[in-house]
């Protein structure tokens, strides 16, 4: 993958490298490295049901569940498939990272691609909040950044 700010088919990207996601089999866990810039301290992010963002990100749909549980954080037992959890930051609103999933899948029936994740701009309770919203949305807030999971050729 070409560097941040490297031109590729005629375009500049600019910002960091994006993220590296990694799934060889239906069966194996999910893994990610991440980097990010300019989050506040704990935007939480999740997978959502449908990849359209015509809209904005609010056109991406609830979060993606096939399963029919409730919301939670990403170690529980009962959550949507899309509950990413919280990002943590450093003061600048930066992170750098890993993370590994069991339920997210790259390829089968419950594949995250042509999904949309969506970055809140409050912090999850990850479905602690005592109320029914919490249940479904972790009480997380507006939707100011997203974007399609999608394949791309390396």
């Amino acid at each position: 993958m070409p560097a941040a700010g490297s031109e590729r088919a005629g375009r500049k990207r600019r910002g960091p490298a994006p993220s590296t996601i990694i799934n060889r089999a239906e069966t194996s866990p999910f893994k990610a490295s991440k980097r990010q810039e300019d989050l506040n301290k704990q935007p939480p992010q999740w997978s959502k049901q449908f990849g359209d963002n015509t809209n904005g990100c609010t056109s991406a749909g609830p979060h993606f569940n096939p399963f029919g549980k409730t919301h939670g954080a990403p170690t529980d037992e009962v959550r949507h498939v899309g509950d990413l959890g919280n990002i943590t930051t450093d003061a600048q609103g930066n992170s750098v990272g890993s993370t590994e999933d069991k339920l997210i899948k790259l390829i089968g029936e419950h594949s995250v691609v042509g999904r949309t994740i969506v970055c809140h701009a409050g912090t999850d309770d990850l479905g602690k909040g005592g109320n029914e919203e919490s249940l479904k949305t972790g009480n997380a807030g507006p939707r100011p950044a997203c974007g399609t999971l999608d394949h791309s050729k390396a």
